[in-house]
């Protein structure tokens, strides 16, 4: 399959092979540049004595109801060297997104009975609790970080709302680049329940080294996305995915960097996860043991003058802040009925 010529007639935008390694990672294409996949948090979250992810400690998301996706499956302008994706497939593929036509609403729609479709055998495994893999055929929460670089999609605002019409929470992971689209679903009403930002490096140099950004002014779009932050009515998050002998130094600078984002922003401080092609980059060793995680987050609170706030060993993650509330994990209520719409002010 040639891109060139499937971008230009407005087809499918996978090229055979990464299609093949998608769907051979068990994947499931929606569309012309979505896919969705069962997360194994989803999975182990219908056992009955499962307590979920780090998601559902942290902030009340319910693993089992929650459908991992992205608009924007064949293009990342990053290839960060920690990416369990298979990102070598990324090179010069971002500007496909300029094609990337699919409604918004055909994407909510496909991932879902793409999700729904890949659980149907879960209930007949006699370990599955019946109840939650009842509840687990309502999706209530989207997880938009599959893979790619979901705001490059430009119908993205239009998905999230589309996500709040039919009260679903969406907890958006974005690279940073893109300060643009964070402006429109900043003015077009378009938010999602919980925004996060991945903030790898303390410093440009470093920020080029572990993520090799594709685009050249790289460096002033984080500081924008950054800045704008600062102010947005949502849940903010900036995560830390911290790789041993990479980026586990210059406290200071993440902290300074961090202060950009503004009042009431939280960190999630992860180590580097051996899986998947990241394996082929990076060693084992290149992991924190969760010691190392608490070291490097009391470190960053300390310079901060905030404390951890919540943890999660199993996923080798810290969650760090100014402070506490009532409200950080949220209470979405009946898992067939209820529904919460979050509002977060700064």
């Amino acid at each position: 399959m040639n891109s060139d010529t499937d971008a230009d007639e407005g087809n499918l935008l996978f090229t055979d092979e990464y299609k093949k390694a998608l769907e051979k990672a068990s994947y499931e294409i929606v569309g012309n540049h979505s896919a969705v996949e069962i997360c194994g948090w989803t999975k182990k979250g219908m056992n009955e004595e499962s307590s979920g992810c780090y998601k559902q400690k942290f902030y009340g998301i319910r693993s089992h109801q929650c459908t991992q996706m992205t608009p924007a499956a064949v293009a990342c302008d990053q290839k960060c060297v920690y990416c369990w994706r298979a990102n070598e497939m990324f090179s010069g593929k971002q500007d496909l997104m300029e094609y990337a036509k699919d409604d918004p609403v055909d994407i909510v729609e496909g991932s879902i009975e793409g999700h729904l479709r890949k659980l149907s055998g879960f209930g007949g495994n006699p370990k599955v609790d019946k109840q939650k893999f009842l509840e687990s055929k309502t999706v209530r929460h989207f997880a938009i970080s599959l893979t790619g670089e979901p705001t490059l999609y430009q119908g993205l605002p239009g998905m999230l709302r589309e996500l709040r019409e039919r009260k679903i929470s969406s907890f958006l992971v974005t690279n940073g680049l893109h300060p643009e689209m964070v402006e429109r679903l900043r003015d077009e009403d378009s938010l999602p329940t919980q925004l996060y930002m991945s903030l790898d490096a303390p410093d440009e140099a470093t920020w080029k080294k572990i993520d090799i950004p594709l685009i050249p002014n790289f460096w002033d779009k984080i500081l924008g996305t950054l800045k704008l932050m600062d102010g947005l009515n949502t849940r903010k998050v900036l995560r830390m995915t911290v790789v041993k002998g990479w980026n586990d130094f210059d406290v200071s600078g993440y902290a300074e960097l961090i202060k950009l984002a503004g009042e009431r922003v939280m960190v999630e401080v992860k180590s580097y996860m051996h899986l998947g092609p990241a394996r082929k980059r990076l060693s084992k060793e290149n992991m924190l043991s969760y010691d190392e995680v608490l070291d490097f987050s009391n470190k960053l609170a300390a310079e901060l003058g905030w404390k951890i706030i919540d943890e999660a060993p199993n996923s080798l993650i810290a969650l760090v802040a100014e402070e506490d509330w009532d409200g950080r994990v949220m209470d979405f209520g009946d898992p067939l009925t209820g529904h919460l719409e979050p509002t977060f002010t700064c």
